[in-house]
Order: C-alpha cells, then structure tokens, then sequence
C-alpha cells in the first residue's frame, strides 16, 4: 500500500465473486495458480474465498495466505461470529491477512434475516468488533449499499468505522447505480460519516447495465481509494467491473484520471487468457483490452491508417497488455529452444516437463496447419492434458452421411483398460458423446457445449469448451484441436474426469452454503 492520494488499490475477487458465476467453479490447483499469477501482477489485495462455505474453499484460502509474497489476503464472512472465526483460522497465516465481512443493509435485504433496523445495527457493531478483535485489517460491507435509505447507510457505517473497520466497501450488490450517483454517494459519504477520513472507502460495482466500469472509476474521482474488481470481469450475472479495463483506462487517460496502480499491465493478457481456461468462460471477441478483436484491424482505412501511424487507431500499443502483435515464424523444422524464447516473449513461463509435453503437441500442429500464430501456440499451453486421467481418449473415427445419422467408433482408455464402442447421433458431437457415455456411464447433464476457432482458415484451431452438471457438482472441460469433433471428445472427457476426482472425495469440496450475490 502508500500513502499517495491518488494511488487506488486493486482488490481482485475473481477467486470469490468470480468463482460464483455459475460453472466457474475452480480446482485447488488452479486457484492457487491464478492467486500466484495475481500477486506476481502486483494486485493490492486477493480475495481468496469464502473459508466457510466448504472445506475446498478453506484449503484453498489457507495455502494461499501461506504462499502470498506481497498481496495481502483476504477471506469473506458474513455477520457471523463463527464465519469471522473460520475466515481468521483460513487467512492468519498471511503475511498480511484480512478480514472482509458483511450484511445486507437495503430494506430488500434486511428482509432475508428479518431484522429491524436497530438488531442489524447492532449486530454490525458485535461482528466488527469481532473481527477487530483478531485483524487488525478489517473490511466491512453494506450489502446492496446503492439500495439503501441514506440516513441508514451512514448510520451503518458509522457504526462500523467506530467498531474498527479500516476500510468500507460500498457494494453496487445487483449493479443498479449509474457514474454519477455512484460519485455523489461516495462523495457524499466521505463528507457526512463521522471518522470516514480515517478509513479507506472502496467501490464494488457489478455489470448489469454495462456501467461497472465507469461506475467504478466515477467512484475513485469522488474519493474512493480502492476498485473491487475481476480479471475479465468474471462474476454474477453479467459480471463485476473488469480489472483490466479500470487499470487500463487510469494509464491511458492519466492526463484526466491523474491515478496510479501497482499493476504490471504487461502481465494482463497471460492471466486474462488463463482465467478463461479454467473457469471455462471464453472472452467475447471485442471485449475492452482483453478481446480477440481488441488489437486487431480490418478495415482498409483502419489498416492503411495503421501502416503510417500504429497511435492513428490504437490508443494503446498491444505490449503494453502482453500482446504480441506478429504471426508466429515457427513451423515444423523449429527447434525447442525457439520455441522456449517465444513462449516467453508471449509472457509464458514454463519448466521442462511442460516444455516437452507442448513441444510434442506443436510439432504435431505444425504438420496440419500452413501457418502457426501465437493464439495457436497460446492454446496449445492451455489444452488439456490428460496425464493420469481415469478416462482417456484413445483414437475416434466418425463418419457423417448426408441422409442419415452420423456413426463414431470411440476407442478410449478407463482405469488402464483398453476399450471400445460404436454409436449413432444427430451429428458427429451427439454421436461422440454418446460413445463416451456407453464407455463411462454417467448421469452428468451437459450445461455448455461451446466452439471457438483460435485462429482463421479452415485449418485453424478449435479451442471447445464443455461444462457438465451431476448432482449439484460442476465441472468444466477444454481442450483444442484442428478436428473440432476431437477437441470436443477432449473437452468432454476432461469435464468428466474433474467430476472423477470430485466424486471421490467426501462431498465437502461442494459448496455446501448458498453464498450468491454476495456484495
């Protein structure tokens, strides 16, 4: 943190709030990568979860606070003595831990506990002054604070500040607000609450109308110091304000928004990219800073244009995100260690095992496709790979017929054991997947089926990704090939053996709490 006026602080909560889009539900392994990559970006603080609803989320906040180098980690409880207590026991181990409770304070949501005004006041000043108690870095939400009576949103917070809260969030909860009332309640705030020049005042605003981010930087212009926000704007519904786009905006319009961050831009692109994989949720094409179509220019005055002066259509240079902005000059008779350098020219970091393993796969892409781009070799890094799988895929064949069915002839390895099965379908997926269901039998209901190509021509990549439900467990799949039909079996497997694994275990890694629309 600093001292500086106008420096903002990034708190990310894609590991929390963006972890709640439904089917966004991340492996430990995985929220432990994304909260390295966080750090290492130079994000302020990482809300890494929320300790209480499951043992999964416990773990995964615990091991986070115990490798964090320089985030503060923080965990979220409701306004409860024993959620307070198990987010301490998750994040005390922290270099700096942080406590981050809640309530809702709107008329709507006091309703949920049935509380009056007075009994929610007072259990505001009790949970506080709990968490104070133990942290001495503790962050206090009003739930749905857009919604809520003025006169009882200042009395709330208040109370709160006096209880020990160091900083105050004020949560666009359903993403009702606009720029300008976003600014006059913060401005307002800052200048009514008793004690609010002590504290740090924060901004969570969510997408609904589209306004997260304008919403979010009206509220740093009036005051706030701190953006509550997600890589790719990942979150309920239609999402939280996007990192990206409020760190980006600070930097190119700096001479208006005269605010600094801690975010090494350059690294944006690498865990956009990574966010998508896991999480299962692509990014739209012409998505601010992070889209496919971000950098990208077709027009013939645009690309003329381009040609005489990049700054004539671009506001900022693609390296400033982590892009490249060349085709790739690798093919087929590339070497290791080229192949090493421009991973690492594209911000990809990898050992040797993982080096060999996507230098086998581009080897492989490389005698199928004419040319090979950097989103080529970029989806090659985040293909699945099936390691020591249960369920493995093995070889397929599909044959499609103009008047008739389409035919797959699946051969797949489970457990070890070598096995096969032909199977008929509306088209070559159905008739895939069907296969697949015949080898392993499963009640999994498939919740997305979903096709992007990496790059254009007709042998570009097809990156597919699966999402499958099964008795409230979520899983999702991706995987990429030049044959979609291929990368949809991947995909499709891969979902199934994460289900694997999550089925083996006690149960407890389900969220066992209903947490939505938290803040």
């Amino acid at each position: 943190m600093t001292d500086d006026k106008n420096r903002v602080v990034i708190f990310d909560t894609t590991l929390r709030d963006g972890e709640q889009s439904p089917g966004a539900t991340m492996t430990h392994a995985e929220k432990l990568e994304i909260a390295e990559l966080l750090d290492d970006m130079g994000v302020d603080i990482i809300e890494a979860g929320f300790p209480i609803a499951s043992e999964g989320d416990f773990r995964a906040v615990s091991e986070i606070a115990q490798r964090s180098r320089n985030a503060v980690i923080c965990g979220l409880a409701r306004a409860q003595l024993p959620d307070i207590d198990r987010c301490w026991e998750a994040v005390r181990n922290a270099a700096k831990p942080r406590i981050h409770t809640f309530i809702g304070t709107s008329p709507l949501h006091r309703a949920i506990p049935n509380l009056s005004q007075d009994e929610m006041a007072e259990r505001i000043e009790q949970t506080v002054s709990h968490a104070r108690n133990l942290c001495d870095n503790v962050q206090w939400s009003p739930m749905d604070a857009t919604r809520t009576e003025w006169d009882y949103l200042c009395r709330v917070i208040e109370i709160a500040i006096k209880a020990g809260a160091t900083t105050i969030n004020i949560p666009d909860t359903v993403g009702y607000t606009a720029p300008r009332e976003s600014a006059d309640l913060i401005r307002r705030l800052i200048e009514t609450v008793p004690g609010a020049d002590e504290v740090v005042f924060a901004t969570h605003c969510h997408n609904d109308l589209g306004m997260a981010t304008a919403n979010s930087l009206a509220a740093v212009e009036a005051g706030a110091r701190q953006i509550e926000c997600t890589i790719n704007g990942l979150g309920e519904r239609a999402g939280n304000t996007a990192l990206e786009e409020v760190v980006m905006a600070m930097k190119v319009r700096n001479d208006i928004m005269p605010f600094t961050t801690g975010i090494d831009t350059k690294k944006i692109m690498h865990i956009s990219r990574r966010v998508a994989t896991v999480s299962g949720f692509p990014v739209q094409f012409n998505k601010a800073i992070v889209g496919k179509n971000a950098f990208a220019h077709e027009s013939g005055i645009h690309q003329d244009g381009m040609l005489k002066n990049a700054e004539t259509f671009e506001i900022m240079r693609p390296e400033d995100v982590g892009l490249a902005g060349t085709s790739l000059p690798l093919g087929k008779h590339s070497g290791r260690a080229a192949l090493r350098a421009k991973l690492k020219e594209l911000g990809v970091d990898v050992g040797d095992n993982q080096l060999k393993d996507i230098f086998v796969r581009f080897k492989d892409l490389a005698d199928r496709k004419k040319e090979v781009f950097d989103d080529d070799i970029l989806a090659l890094v985040t293909a699945t790979t099936e390691g020591d799988d249960a369920l493995q895929l093995v070889n397929l064949k599909v044959v499609c017929g103009t008047g008739g069915p389409a035919e797959a002839t699946l051969e797949m390895e489970i457990n070890g054991e070598d096995m096969s099965a032909v199977s008929e379908g509306d088209g070559p997926v159905d008739a895939t997947f069907k296969a697949i269901r015949m080898l392993h039998p499963n009640k999994a209901r498939l919740q997305l089926y979903q096709v992007n190509a990496v790059t254009e021509g007709t042998d570009a990549q097809a990156t597919v990704s699966v999402r499958l439900e099964e008795d409230g467990m979520i899983a999702t799949g991706q995987s990429a090939d030049t044959d979609t039909v291929v990368a949809s079996a991947k995909a499709y497997i891969h979902a199934l053996n994460r289900l694997i694994v999550r089925r083996g275990k006690t149960g407890k890694d389900v969220k066992e709490i209903s947490y939505r629309d938290v803040t």
